[in-house]
């Protein structure tokens, strides 16, 4: 391990995830424990086959989506404290997607945070990103690169609207691929229904309920199927994961225009290599200038870097800014090009 990591930490990356000894209890494992500190719902930090799990009061219905309906899920509000172990701990607004989380951990005066995913961009589908101050940030890195500065929202959500109505003009449908929890909800909170009918495949059907129920504003839906091609075919906008590319449900909305909204789609080539007509650079995950800004608000003298562009990020927080800096090995996938096993089409959908 390099020089810059403690002789000592709070909490320490094993073969089950990053685990705090003094509390006993692991943060987003990937392999089965007795205690779980769930960051938020996405399947590389919400496993099913943990004893116990503790997440967010908010994200409660979404882990147990992912994890299972029986598991003993507790939740707590954000901002509370709660003594586990030998440590306080309390969950605060990671702004990824509804219920995220980022997990404060206290001992002896000593606080580190453990960021889990998280985008510090204005986002209504969600609770927003909240500066916590610590000793010790351990951050993720999914866009640690300089290249990767995300467009203003409302600039990216201009560029879909005016897409839509140039395939409206051409009789062909529009099919705007996205994961289905969390970005999916986001883009669907920015469209304008005026446009057009707004259909959604089943993956993002099944969880758009539990951000109906959080008082989320998403639009009227239509679930996109045998039954309702005819309203949706050559007028409508549909929200799909990208799984569903290449399947025979897409091939019932056709004529269609096919495109991406991620963050790999700053990057030349990302959308020649997924055949698509258009792709728009909308990410739930933080930019360049926004990992900067949160480690900076942080306070933070050391910086543990997760997922993603470690390398890079590490060696510039050393050369420019003097920080202590190392990186922590983790399975988290962050934003991956491609789909999560679990958001691929049922057979029923096909």
């Amino acid at each position: 391990m390099h020089s810059d990591a403690p002789k000592h930490p709070l909490i320490r990356p094993t073969e089950r995830g990053l685990f705090c000894e003094t509390g006993g209890f692991y943060i987003d494992p990937w392999r089965p424990v007795d205690r779980a500190l769930i960051t938020h719902g996405h399947s590389d930090h919400a496993r099913s086959g943990m004893g116990r799990y503790l997440t967010s009061a908010a994200g409660v219905p979404i882990v147990r989506e992912r994890v299972g309906h029986d598991a003993p899920i507790e939740g707590i509000p954000f901002g509370e404290r709660r003594k586990i172990g030998e440590v306080h701990v309390s969950f605060h607004p990671a702004g990824h997607l509804l219920g995220s989380a980022q997990i404060r951990v206290e001992h002896r005066g000593e606080v580190w945070v453990v960021t889990g995913d998280y985008k510090t961009d204005p986002d209504i589908s969600c609770e927003a990103f909240e500066p916590v101050s610590c000793d010790t940030l351990i951050t993720e890195s999914t866009f640690g690169l300089p290249v990767y500065r995300w467009p203003e929202p409302e600039k990216v959500f201009r560029q879909i609207h005016q897409w839509w109505r140039d395939n409206q003009e051409e009789g062909r449908t529009s099919i705007l691929f996205a994961y289905a929890l969390g970005k999916a909800q986001r883009v669907l909170c920015g469209l304008d229904p005026s446009i057009g009918p707004i259909g959604i495949h089943g993956a993002v059907a099944r969880l758009n309920p539990h951000y109906r129920e959080a008082g989320i504003p998403l639009p009227e839906t239509i679930h996109a199927n045998a039954e309702t091609r005819s309203i949706l075919r050559g007028r409508g906008l549909i929200v799909a994961p990208g799984s569903a590319q290449n399947t025979p449900w897409i091939r019932r909305f056709a004529p269609y225009s096919l495109s991406f909204a991620s963050g790999w789609m700053a990057v030349r080539g990302s959308r020649r290599r997924r055949a698509l007509d258009r792709g728009f650079v909308l990410s739930d995950h933080v930019d360049w200038p926004g990992l900067l800004q949160t480690i900076e608000a942080s306070g933070a003298s050391r910086i543990g870097v997760t997922h993603g562009y470690a390398a890079p990020l590490i060696r510039w927080l050393r050369e420019e800014r003097g920080l202590a800096a190392y990186e922590i090995p983790t399975r988290y996938a962050g934003e991956s090009e491609e789909e999560n096993p679990e958001e691929k089409p049922k057979e029923e959908e096909s």
